[in-house]
């Protein structure tokens, strides 16, 4: 697959960091802690780095900061240089599940699908509800030439995720010539057709290039 970077999820990624450890940034990190997360990719590089330097940063804000300037890197498609760093928060943090499932899918984006089916097999088995992660695993499954495992995963995705979920297949099948429905959110006999036909092809993304479909997904 080589056409999506899932840019539009990493406000998900950023929510689930700090849920999952609690961050507060301390005063010194604040601005940093606010580029790191925030929206501008950018600024997320500088923000991330000056958490990574700064004396005295915990353990989890330093897997954290690793994993996010990851996601800044894999944003851009550089998946060399993101790969080192999701390494390096994941030597800190093994049991770092969002980190998992991001480098999966930069082993995965870099044509090592075989290589990110372990790490998204440990992001299932300590978040087994995240409609991401059964995503990856999808896409992984379809690289790797099994349909059935694919679509079974994509399913799950979608009932994980609900109507956005769905939609987002829907635009992209629709991307591929796949599908000529509706983008309601509603998965129909045509969808599971067009979702059969793109998992035994693997360069088919039911995914869409993110800057289509932003206004019947937001």
């Amino acid at each position: 697959m080589a056409r999506v970077v899932r840019s539009g999820w990493w406000v998900c990624f950023a929510l689930q960091v700090v849920i999952a450890f609690g961050l507060v940034a301390t005063p010194g990190h604040a601005q940093s802690a606010l580029d790191c997360f925030g929206e501008d990719n950018e600024r997320r590089f500088t923000g991330c780095s000056d958490i990574i330097t700064a004396p005295g940063t915990g353990p989890d804000e330093l897997a954290t900061a690793y994993a996010m300037r990851a996601l800044g890197y894999s944003l851009k498609g550089l998946y060399d240089m993101a790969l080192p760093d999701y390494d390096k928060a994941l030597s800190i943090n093994p049991d770092f599940a969002v980190a998992l499932n991001n480098r999966a899918w930069a082993f995965f984006k870099s044509g090592r699908a075989s290589q990110g089916l372990i790490d998204v097999e440990k992001s299932l088995a300590l978040a087994p509800l995240s409609p991401h992660t059964f995503d990856t695993r999808a896409h992984i499954r379809q690289a790797m030439g099994n349909p059935g495992g694919a679509i079974a995963d994509y399913e799950t995705a979608m009932r994980l995720g609900g109507e956005r979920m769905i939609k987002l297949y829907q635009c992209g099948l629709q991307a591929n010539g796949l599908y000529d429905g509706k983008v309601d959110g509603i998965y129909t006999r045509p969808m599971r057709e067009a979702m059969e036909a793109c998992v035994r092809n693997s360069s088919c993304d039911p995914l869409p290039p993110d800057e289509e479909c932003r206004a019947s997904t937001s």
